[in-house]
């Protein structure tokens, strides 16, 4: 593929979304990487691809924002989440993930929904040690098994009403931890193979560059506008990955072949 210009027409944009995501601009942009890759090899490959890039933009997200998180938020979810990666990885083998995917997509969707009407925006302000836990480790439990650890993380950051710096720094270093802690079970699943490592070495040039679009465009936002974007995106990914757990069970509740 590496010959391929059909490759890089798909791989660019879809390395830059992910790293505009990175950089604290709406989560959802990222969803679209993985489909665009797909267009020109299979999805596990392109997720595959995409884990050691990913790495390399943690590192940047971590250092630009640097100084600029909730420290305690931070204390709180952590834990939670390696116990969710854990978890995520002793049930691999027995977890039906179209259903996880409609049931963290029906929720986040919802969320966003009610956020935007201001029904969300007063409730859950203050830090709880059990809330942080739940969703600290949901995150971990569904970055891990299905890529989907953002809606989770935000459906318990939103309503703290951070400034949309110290939010995106929180969600960033959140997930440079989560990151970290997946790449030891994600290389005894075979992710890192030496040709998919070729692919990222290539691409990871371009992990800076989305991280630091992502974090202009967050510098250059008002906290109402951009509370507004990310709700709108969580709707817009709570659509997603509903959709996506009905197509995997062939939305009568059957798998699809």
């Amino acid at each position: 593929m590496l010959v391929d210009p059909a490759f890089y027409a798909v791989s660019i944009p879809g390395v830059l979304l992910y790293g505009i995501a990175k950089g604290g601009f709406g989560g959802a942009v990222a969803i679209l990487a993985v489909p665009l890759m797909a267009l020109v090899m299979p999805p596990a490959q392109a997720a595959a691809i995409l884990l050691p890039i990913l790495c390399v933009m943690d590192a940047v997200v971590v250092r630009t924002y640097w100084g600029q998180f909730d420290g305690r938020a931070l204390r709180l979810l952590l834990p939670g989440a390696a116990v969710g990666i854990v978890l995520g990885y002793l049930t691999l083998d027995v977890m039906n993930e179209h259903w996880l995917r409609l049931l963290v997509g029906t929720v986040a969707g919802s969320f966003g929904v009610l956020t935007l009407l201001g029904l969300q925006a007063m409730t859950g302000r203050e830090h709880h040690p059990g809330t942080a836990g739940f969703f600290g480790g949901l995150a971990g439990f569904t970055s891990f098994s299905i890529h989907a650890g953002g809606p989770p993380l935000t459906m318990y950051l939103l309503p703290k009403g951070l400034p949309p710096l110290v939010f995106a720094g929180t969600a960033g270093l959140f997930f440079a931890v989560v990151n970290a802690l997946k790449l030891l079970p994600y290389y005894l699943l075979g992710q890192f193979s030496a040709e998919n490592l070729l692919y990222s070495l290539v691409l990871v040039p371009l992990a800076p560059v989305g991280v630091r679009i992502g974090h202009w465009l967050v510098r250059l936002s008002r906290p109402a506008v951009y509370y507004r974007i990310i709700s709108v995106f969580l709707v817009v990914v709570g659509i997603k990955l509903c959709a996506d757990g009905l197509g995997g069970l062939g939305v009568s509740g059957v798998p699809a072949p």
